[in-house]
């Protein structure tokens, strides 16, 4: 479980990112976080990842409080956590293929698991026919599903998205919400923060609706109003 009890971050300068935030995430949601831009769904994300540490507050990740870890324990805590971004952020002279081993590779993982385990994860994504393929031969949305792939390949616990449809045009944003979906029906808890109204509202699943730093909506099965 991913639990914020009553978190607010204050920058130096007095501007309010995040106020008296309580919430809870059980394993297996898939949750949309939504807002306005500067609405603060990015420095929850980072608090979760402890990237950013609250003036207030406390989360909890499982049994973890995340900021009273230890800095060289702060690695090994997001191993459990699976990073999508907008931007893909791919090796450009790497293949789909390497893109992906490259994460098992950074966590030591041996080459008979990444030769097994690759390949499956490429088929997940749906490009088994493209491994061997550099991000600049790929479409914006088969660059980001590789970045999915490279995402999960570690077995996190937890996928956070952040604006992953935001460079993709509506037939790519369809197919990587597939791909999520599909990902978190296996057992994955999925976090996506998004300004797409017809994502939303194409899941079905639980919103949340933040505006100025505040959760002003939590809804079980929701959609996008602001």
């Amino acid at each position: 479980m991913i639990y914020f009890d009553n978190v607010s971050k204050i920058y130096r300068d007095g501007t309010p990112a995040l106020e008296d935030i309580t919430i809870a995430i059980q394993p297996k949601e898939f949750v949309s976080i939504v807002g306005h831009s500067g609405a603060g769904k990015t420095t929850l994300l980072k608090m979760l990842l402890a990237q950013e540490r609250p003036t207030a507050g406390s989360v909890f990740f499982q049994d973890i409080d995340v900021h009273a870890l230890a800095a060289s324990a702060v690695h090994f805590y997001r191993r459990k956590m699976g990073m999508v971004f907008q931007d893909f952020r791919l090796i450009p002279n790497k293949t789909a293929y390497e893109n992906i081993a490259f994460a098992m590779e950074a966590a030591g993982r041996p080459d008979d698991e990444i030769e097994s385990d690759v390949p499956y994860i490429l088929n997940l994504v749906d490009l088994g026919s493209k491994a061997n393929h550099f991000p600049n031969q790929l479409s914006g949305g088969e660059q980001q599903r590789v970045a999915i792939g490279r995402a999960i390949i570690n077995q996190p616990d937890v996928i956070i998205a952040d604006e992953p449809t935001g460079n993709l045009d509506p037939i790519n944003t369809y197919e990587v919400i597939e791909i999520l979906k599909k990902i978190n029906e296996l057992g994955t808890t999925v976090l996506i923060t998004t300004h797409n109204k017809g994502v939303v509202d194409a899941m079905g699943k639980r919103v949340i609706t933040m505006d100025r730093g505040r959760v002003i909506r939590d809804d079980q099965q929701g959609h996008y109003i602001l």
